[in-house]
């Protein structure tokens, strides 16, 4: 049974937005392909990341909770996470956009970057030897500028809030992975390449990355969605 553990976590996280997704208030099902692009998108660079930092030690993985499927040094559910957990932040994002007028949070999308850039900085520069802590930051610098200063992205507080709720579901999904209730994490990390602050058993850059990620597949998510729509609006 501890080998279905890491794919057990991915399913029932998976499970209750995908069967909500057909809900006739909801038909977030009408937007899988976009989903499925966007998240393939993301992915390339975060599994790149992920397999890099395997291979380095940053971290690694206990397989006794895998199947045992190994590909380019990363367990099958590690691949199928950047698939799984992003859909269910995206649903829930799709959810809360359908159902709420949230369009007044964009009045805090100054601050909530200016406030997330410089304390990445900081951090970088005063724990530039921590691989992990290092990459992440500049990761979540780079997409904040992007997505504020480039293209203008107006969705950022309200993704921002969302994402906040996010982490009633964040605690218990990263939690178990990072070894809460568990005798043993599935995800290990090399003391020296983090900062060692934690929450309950979770390194605090995995909050950071989670959500970088989030933002990124959110941004392509919405440029696919609205080429959808205006695709079919032509018809």
């Amino acid at each position: 049974m501890m080998a279905y553990t890491y794919s057990l976590i991915l399913f029932f996280t998976f499970i209750i937005c995908f069967l909500a997704s057909f809900d006739k208030r909801i038909l977030f099902n009408r937007y899988f392909g976009p989903f499925i692009k966007a998240a393939i998108l993301v992915a390339i660079p975060f599994i790149s990341w992920d397999v890099w930092f395997t291979a380095k030690g940053v971290w690694w993985f206990n397989t006794a909770y895998t199947l045992g499927i190994v590909i380019a040094g990363l367990p099958l559910e590690e691949w199928l996470f950047f698939i799984c957990i992003p859909f269910s932040c995206v649903f829930t994002y799709f959810c809360f956009d359908k159902f709420f007028k949230l369009e007044g949070l964009s009045g805090f999308n100054n601050l909530i970057v200016f406030f997330s850039v410089i304390v990445c900085s900081v951090v970088a520069l005063l724990h530039y030897d921590k691989i992990y802590t290092l990459v992440t930051a500049l990761a979540t610098i780079t997409t904040l500028i992007y997505l504020h200063f480039i293209v203008r992205a107006d969705w950022i507080g309200k993704a921002s809030l969302v994402f906040t709720i996010l982490m009633l579901g964040f605690f218990p999904v990263n939690g178990l992975l990072t070894g809460t209730g568990l005798s043993t994490p599935i995800v290990n990390y090399n003391p020296g390449d983090f900062l060692g602050i934690r929450m309950l058993t979770i390194p605090i850059e995995d909050m950071v990355y989670g959500y970088t990620q989030f933002l990124l597949v959110l941004y392509f998510f919405r440029k696919f969605k609205h080429a959808q729509d205006e695709s079919k609006n032509k018809i």
